[in-house]
């Protein structure tokens, strides 16, 4: 059996800082911060890691739907989900996961676009 990225990267554990570290610079975009006023951030970390648990393989799963409800109403336009992906993408290389592993988890999280662009 093949090992899931969320195993070979070390898990929650693991995931948990990738995401932590991606909401640091999230939250220093002066495009993307305003989406985040008033949230709270450590719930949103929370569902945030098990989404890229899931997309590594992990045991948490996320239905497209709930990524809908989740994000109808919020007004994401493309350059905005453009702006997330590239600082995902950063953060990856930033904790060392090899190119192709990346490359698996962005293609993950863009295939999902039709479910968080909200706007045109």
């Amino acid at each position: 059996m093949e090992q899931t990225l969320f195993d070979k990267y070390g898990g929650f554990a693991t995931v948990s800082r990738i995401v932590s570290a991606f909401y640091d610079e999230v939250l220093d975009s002066p495009r993307l911060s305003p989406f985040f006023d008033g949230l709270d951030m450590r719930r949103l970390v929370d569902h945030q890691t098990k989404f890229i648990a899931s997309l590594m393989g992990g045991p948490a799963s996320f239905s497209n739907e709930a990524l809908v409800r989740a994000h109808s109403g919020l007004g994401i336009d493309s350059e905005s989900f453009d702006e997330a992906v590239k600082i995902l993408k950063f953060t990856l290389e930033d904790f060392d996961l090899e190119e192709g592993d990346i490359s698996r988890v962005i293609g993950e999280v863009l295939s999902r676009r039709h479910c968080i662009v909200t706007q045109a």
